[in-house]
C-alpha cells in the first residue's frame, strides 16, 4: 500500500472502531499527538485514545476526508470527524499530518480546535 492508502485504511478502521486493525497500521514507537490534548506513544497509547471519550459514547462514527495529499512518506488530510452522541452529531474539523515508515504510520498529528468540540458537547 502507498502511504496515502495506509492512512485511508487507518481512517476506515477508526470509523469502524476496529482498534486491532487501526493499531496494526502503526509502528511500535508511533507518536500520536492529538494536539490540544497531548501525545501518546505506541499502539496501546493509540488504542487508549481511540477507545475513550466521545468515541466511546458515540453510537455512530463517520470521518469525512475532504482533501488528502501525499508526498513521499508524508500524508496530510483535512477531515471532519463526526460522532453521533445522544442523537446529535458532533462535528470536529481536523487537519492531520501522518508520516509513514516501512509501511506503517510512525507519526500522527491531529490539529483541531478544542473549543469547537466543547461548545457542541455543552449544547447537548
Amino acid at each position: 500500500m502507498t502511504p496515502g492508502e495506509i492512512v485511508t485504511a487507518l481512517v476506515r478502521a477508526c470509523e469502524a472502531r476496529d482498534l486491532d486493525r487501526a493499531c496494526s497500521l502503526v509502528t511500535d514507537d508511533i507518536e500520536y499527538d492529538n494536539v490540544p490534548m497531548g501525545k501518546v506513544y505506541g499502539p496501546e497509547g493509540v488504542r487508549k485514545v481511540l477507545s475513550a471519550g466521545v468515541t466511546q459514547e458515540a453510537t455512530d462514527i463517520e470521518w469525512r476526508v475532504l482533501e488528502q495529499v501525499e508526498q513521499g512518506d508524508i500524508v496530510m488530510n483535512e477531515r471532519v470527524d463526526c460522532f453521533l452522541v445522544n442523537d446529535t452529531w458532533i462535528e470536529i474539523p481536523i487537519a492531520a499530518l501522518f508520516k509513514v515508515r516501512d509501511g506503517k504510520i510512525c507519526l500522527w498529528r491531529d490539529y483541531f480546535d478544542l473549543d469547537t468540540y466543547r461548545k457542541q458537547r455543552a449544547a447537548q
